[in-house]
């Protein structure tokens, strides 16, 4: 499979999953020579509104706004222009496609992101959600769609990815959530239904992988960084 070059360092797309603009600094301070992205979501994002942006992207580090959008497509469109002039990166959306179109429309050098089916998501909420397909299923469609609206790519599991590229090509993103070490680890409160390695994403088509509390949990964050990069190259070589 052809790979889109992508600095190593912007691989992995740290989540900031934090309280405070204090400690978004300090994990930026210890992994800023090895990550050079972040995500910026709903916890964050209301603590500190956009000064933590401006104190990322200041350092010459890029941001994922993942605040999901997710409303009237006006409201939606208000919103991602909000975004415009902030060296903002990536922005994620959820929903059908007045909503996509809405943030496409305005999105003015932010890429745009589809949100298809969140990684805590396993076979057995299919029914609760109203769908009598497969999760695979209802990613190809929601993706598909999107990538015809004019998203810049979309945000799915590395499960879900190698149907993805193999039928909609390689000219969009795909970033991929519920990243794990190792298949078997466990994480406190997880709750992540579709996990899979950094590697075997890549290798499925993953253009960027989000990594939140693998990185934050570990006794040695910077060791778990570059482990997972070790895992992209090999990923990448294949």
């Amino acid at each position: 499979m052809e790979h889109k070059s992508i600095p190593l360092n912007e691989r992995i797309i740290f989540a900031l999953d934090v309280d405070s603009k204090e400690e978004a600094k300090k994990w930026v301070d210890l992994l800023g020579n090895h990550i050079n992205f972040y995500k910026v979501g709903l916890q964050l994002f209301l603590a500190e509104w956009f000064p933590v942006i401006e104190m990322i992207t200041t350092r010459g580090h890029k941001v994922m706004v993942d605040l999901k959008f997710f409303d009237v497509p006006e409201t939606v469109k208000l919103a991602i222009r909000q975004l415009k002039n902030r060296n903002i990166t990536f922005a994620t959306v959820h929903g059908n496609d007045p909503i996509l179109r809405a943030a496409v429309e305005e999105k003015s050098g932010v890429k745009i992101l589809s949100v298809t089916v969140l990684t805590s998501y396993g076979e057995e909420d299919m029914d609760e959600m109203g769908f009598s397909g497969t999760i695979e299923d209802l990613v190809f469609s929601r993706a598909k769609r999107a990538l015809k609206l004019g998203c810049d790519g979309v945000i799915s599991s590395g499960l879900e990815a190698p149907r993805l590229r193999d039928a909609l090509g390689d000219s969009f993103l795909i970033v991929t959530p519920g990243i794990r070490p190792g298949k078997n680890i466990e994480i406190p409160e997880d709750d992540q239904k579709r996990i899979i390695t950094a590697q075997d994403a890549i290798i499925n088509g993953a253009d960027y992988v989000v990594v939140g509390r693998p990185i934050r949990k570990a006794k040695d964050p910077v060791a778990v960084v570059k482990s997972m990069q070790n895992e992209i190259q090999k990923g990448l070589a294949l």
